[in-house]
């Protein structure tokens, strides 16, 4: 799976002695505002600190390059993103109902700013091999999500089938190419489409054929 993300909101001009992490933060922001504009390759560090209000010198105190930037903001939005869907699971309601809630909250992240989105989804190979090695340690994540909730769901729900991460992993990988193809289509509509099938894909991987 990956994320979308909402766009940087304004930031204000750097103070004296503002702390690393929170430049570094607002560079994140402007890259990700200048996505929200350009698409990802057709942006520049101008385009980055001009969002940023920083200088160029301030950039590149904190990342070698446009794609170390890049990575940065993929594994901020996907841990928001995380966060998010984990939020909107009810532990107390069955494990079908969970299910149905976490994909509708990745749907809704999908959602948000669509520029974004298929950033994440589509250009992600123009930043890199350290960008495609954080996009396979976010599938982890979320692989290990679903393994979580199974392995919770199946306490009260015994005749559910256990979820390895193997199983887990190749879950996260059917998810996400169906939400390729969705957004390749650009079709919005598709987007849900895709979720109603993962939705099915999930229960037909946990629920014992006859139960």
């Amino acid at each position: 799976m990956r994320i979308s993300a909402t766009a940087a909101p304004a930031v204000s001009v750097k103070t004296e002695g503002e702390a690393s992490d929170a430049l570094r933060a607002r560079l994140v922001g402007g890259l990700l505002s200048a996505i929200a504009e350009t698409g990802y390759a057709a942006v520049t560090i101008a385009d980055v600190v001009r969002h940023a209000r920083v200088s160029k010198r301030t950039f590149y105190e904190h990342f070698k390059d446009k794609d170390a930037c890049f990575v940065e903001a993929y594994e901020a939005v996907s841990a928001r993103t995380l966060r998010g869907i984990k939020s909107a699971v009810d532990a107390t309601r069955p494990l079908d109902e969970q299910v149905s809630s976490a994909l509708g909250a990745y749907a809704a992240a999908l959602e948000i700013n669509p520029r974004l989105t298929r950033t994440f989804m589509l250009e992600i190979h123009a930043a890199g091999p350290l960008a495609l090695k954080a996009r396979g340690e976010v599938h982890q994540r979320f692989a290990q999500m679903f393994c979580d909730l199974v392995a919770a769901g199946r306490a009260r729900q015994p005749k559910l089938k256990p979820l390895s991460k193997v199983m887990a992993t190749a879950l996260v990988g059917g998810i996400n190419e169906m939400m390729l193809v969705a957004i390749e289509e650009d079709r919005p509509a598709k987007v849900r489409e895709a979720i109603e099938a993962a939705a099915d894909l999930v229960r037909a991987v946990l629920v014992a054929p006859g139960k």
